[in-house]
């Protein structure tokens, strides 16, 4: 039975992150994933706050010897009206910039890199069970081979996404408040792209705030296309192949043109269900990062950066408590992704009850304003210099009321 310092379950953004981390700080770590990789997974625009965790995991490097998408900032629709925002003006002093990434390729060249730095990782690894002593922890898995394994480490941590391997073995798994969506969605030919449909990701607003149309434009010329909606809208959308999906994009109002010839790369697809959340993020050996713990919503691309960000602050606990060093998870861990969480799931909200919306379409908005909302977007969520961010609760329906009032004096 071999040990190992930590076991981290999932190779994906988080669990890379992860393992990176403890290999640079001389920990040993396997990494187990129950897929093969490469592997196709949604969520491909990415917020800048994520790049300083890839640089301070020592993966940024690789990332950009790829050449993926140039992402500088975000464009929301709303019928005639558009709101831009540009990374470069925003109040957190932090990168300007981020990419759209294909994740099968962004996360394959995580998990290539943290290889050639050592980690161990297994692939279609099916954890079965994991018994929590007090010194060690032991993890049983199925291998590639169908063999029934078990290694044994000082520390767990689950990065297994939507897989939520500990939440479904130790009944962590609970409802989240926000309404039940789906997203039905494409990757397609992007023949008539603009430059500047090139630089940004594109949220169009439609169905009165309570559905919306993602365009994720990539560097082979290639867009991942996406609807977020209720469930009986996406039902209807995917039906026969994705037939509505596939006319609404090509009449889509404000993609009609880009659009008008739709060469898919692949044939529509749907999910549901994703926002969850969990009762407890950690207990006596082990913490959740990543989807592991709460999704909440795309629309503001935050998935990647809360997994890079809890990856990267599970990784750092987890070797000072195997260092012999005291860590308080509750306030050290679970209350600071927690803040950044709660940040974006106010957004989220103030999104479909037309809040936001109100604020990005309006007549005028402060610079000032503009640029503090702009960070949120960059993923810049535990900067509470930022008032978007320290009053994050009441300060969105203020200013929307704020904007009511003047646009309807």
């Amino acid at each position: 039975m071999k040990t190992y310092d930590v076991i981290v379950i999932g190779a994906g953004p988080s669990g890379s992150v992860a393992a990176a981390y403890l290999n640079k700080m001389k920990d040993s770590v396997l990494v187990l994933e129950k897929e093969t990789f490469p592997r196709f997974v949604i969520g491909e625009s990415l917020l800048p706050h994520c790049m300083n965790h890839l640089e301070e995991a020592d993966l940024l490097e690789a990332v950009k010897k790829v050449g993926f998408q140039i992402k500088t900032g975000a464009s929301f629709y709303k019928g005639n009206t558009r709101c831009d925002f540009s990374f470069s003006e925003q109040h957190t002093k932090g990168w300007e910039w981020t990419w759209q990434v294909q994740r099968e390729q962004f996360d394959q060249t995580l998990v290539n890199e943290i290889q050639k730095k050592g980690v161990e990782v297994q692939f279609n690894a099916t954890v079965k069970n994991v018994i929590f002593n007090t010194d060690f922890q032991q993890v049983e898995y199925e291998n590639k081979n169908g063999q029934l394994i078990t290694a044994k480490a000082k520390f767990v941590i689950d990065a297994s996404g939507y897989g939520r391997v500990l939440p479904k073995l130790l009944n962590l798994n609970e409802p989240s408040d926000l309404k039940a969506r789906g997203a039905v969605f494409t990757h397609l030919v992007d023949k008539n792209r603009t430059e500047k449909a090139g630089n940004n990701i594109f949220i169009h607003a439609f169905n009165n705030n309570e559905a919306w149309l993602w365009a994720i434009p990539f560097s082979d010329g290639h867009t991942s296309v996406g609807v977020v909606g209720n469930e009986e809208l996406i039902n209807e959308f995917s039906l026969n192949n994705g037939e509505k999906f596939k006319t609404f994009i090509a009449n889509f109002e404000d993609l009609k043109e880009r659009f008008k010839e739709v060469s898919l790369i692949f044939e529509p697809r749907t999910i549901f269900g994703y926002s969850i959340g969990v009762k407890q993020m950690y207990g006596d050996g082990y913490v959740l990062c990543g989807n592991s713990t709460e999704f909440l919503d795309p629309v503001f691309s935050s998935g990647v950066t809360l997994a890079t960000f809890s990856g990267l602050q599970a990784a750092k606990l987890a070797h000072q408590q195997i260092s012999g060093n005291p860590v308080d998870w509750k306030n050290d861990y679970e209350e600071v992704v927690k803040k950044g969480v709660d940040v974006f799931r106010s957004y989220v909200k103030a999104w479909y009850n037309g809040d936001l919306q109100t604020i990005f379409f309006a007549q005028e908005i402060q610079p000032q304003l503009k640029n503090q909302i702009c960070s949120v977007l960059a993923g810049y969520v535990w900067d509470e210099t930022n008032p978007f961010i320290k009053k994050h609760n009441t300060v969105i329906s203020t200013l929307a009321k704020v904007v009511r009032m003047k646009e309807n004096a």
